[in-house]
């Protein structure tokens, strides 16, 4: 009975438009109503939740991306991409997936990614007479490289859902991932250039030569120093994973205050209300989604979802395949914190079960919540593309098989194929 209230409960009210964090906290409490229990059980499973060291990566993470999106990183990055590749055919849109997927290797987000990169890349790849939906299907796409690179927030919200079921570090992770986002980055060059040549776009001029390339290099490196500086710190033990985070704060206010001085007072209060203001969505999302893990524990629904699906079938290959469209399906109604806080408790286990690791799962898991974030009804990277190219949502549909092709056959690969995601970290224990 009170599994049923709280599964309708919760469904319903995402089908009324309510916001996923209220739903889950109203469903959770008329799970509790139902079963006769206190309503303060919630309260504390919520501050339970929330009071972790761990979290502190989180706040310092998301401010580290927001002040590199409004710090002017973000058209160094583009100049060096548009240098090195910029005069292949459609070389605009190659460089793009190049500069999209560097600068979500510092920013760590995929909604940071598509906002900086986007609003400079669109808009000129209209101007030099790309087609709007190309532009958007070619950023969007590349943008969610930031999910799995080394300073995605969304990892360490990872490692704190597998929490009681499996012992994952944040460190080996990062590596599962390095790998895989190496992977979709060309899958999606390989899509970017597919579709020019299909379309007959033109190129860009003659290759400018290795000198401007190494120029435009070093104008970008102190920026993407990050992603070595947090790689190579927590190898040496030189600062633990959560500290890392406040690393990556530090060198990003150094590089952007001192080094390029582009980041303006104005900016820079822009970047701490947008950081505060997401950090402030995670935390109670995450608060919320502890409350839910309890009663999903307590009425056994890892369980009797792993029953259900073993009752289809008892083959590794068709459970994992399984999992990755459930996990699609939701991830397209939920956003990409909720989608991980929600079902690793409930998948991971079934996965274990079935021999897949923990890291091999955690990178599946992120690619399929990234895939949602370009998918309706709450593709929010989708939105925010489709916003600056200024085209529709169905447009950008219609072309956008190739991409999803790129993305699923990264995703394909990293599920049936487990030393794409775990050679780094069993080269580096």
């Amino acid at each position: 009975m009170e599994l049923t209230v709280l599964t309708l409960s919760f469904t319903l009210l995402l089908v009324m438009g309510v916001p996923v964090a209220f739903a889950i906290g109203l469903s959770s409490i008329a799970t509790i109503l139902a079963a006769g229990l206190p309503t303060a059980v919630v309260f504390q499973k919520m501050i339970g939740g929330m009071q972790v060291f761990s979290f502190l990566a989180i706040p310092f993470f998301v401010f580290a991306g927001e002040l590199m999106l409004y710090g002017g990183i973000a058209d160094r990055i583009v100049k060096f991409a548009n240098s090195l590749i910029g005069h292949v055919r459609g070389g605009l849109g190659m460089s793009n997936v190049l500069g999209c997927t560097i600068f979500g290797g510092v920013a760590g987000s995929p909604l940071a990614d598509v906002s900086a990169m986007g609003s400079v890349m669109i808009p000129l790849m209209k101007k030099e007479g790309y087609d709007a939906d190309y532009a958007v299907n070619v950023t969007t796409h590349a943008a969610l490289v930031g999910a799995i690179m080394p300073t995605s927030h969304n990892m360490i919200i990872f490692t704190l859902a597998t929490s009681g079921i499996a012992s994952v570090s944040v460190l080996g992770l990062i590596l599962a991932g390095l790998v895989p986002a190496i992977i979709l980055t060309l899958c999606n060059l390989a899509a970017a250039y597919w579709v020019a040549v299909k379309r007959g776009y033109p190129t860009h001029g003659a290759f400018p030569g290795w000198g401007q390339v190494l120029k435009a290099f070093g104008g970008a490196l102190p920026g993407l120093l990050v992603v070595v500086i947090i790689l190579g710190g927590i190898l040496s033990g030189a600062f633990t994973a959560t500290e890392s985070a406040s690393i990556a704060v530090a060198w990003a206010l150094f590089v952007t205050v001192f080094i390029y001085r582009s980041l303006t007072w104005h900016n820079f209060i822009k970047a701490c209300a947008k950081a505060c203001k997401t950090t402030g969505v995670v935390l109670l999302l995450i608060g919320i989604s502890n409350a839910f893990g309890y009663f999903m524990a307590l009425y056994e629904v890892p369980q009797k979802t792993g029953e259900m699906m073993q009752f289809i079938s008892s083959s590794p290959w068709v459970i994992f395949l399984m999992i990755n469209i459930l996990l699609f399906i939701l991830g397209t109604f939920l956003d990409m914190a909720a989608t991980i806080l929600i079902c690793t408790p409930i998948f991971m286990p079934i996965a274990m079960q079935f021999g897949m690791d923990p890291l091999q799962f955690g990178i599946l898991m992120l690619i399929n919540c990234a895939l949602g974030l370009n998918t309706p009804p709450v593709g929010t990277v989708q939105f925010v593309g489709c916003a600056i190219g200024e085209i529709s949502v169905g447009q950008v549909m219609r072309t956008i098989a190739p991409f999803y092709g790129a993305l699923g056959m990264t995703l394909l690969l990293v599920t049936y194929v487990p030393t794409f995601s775990l050679w780094l970290p069993n080269l580096l224990k």
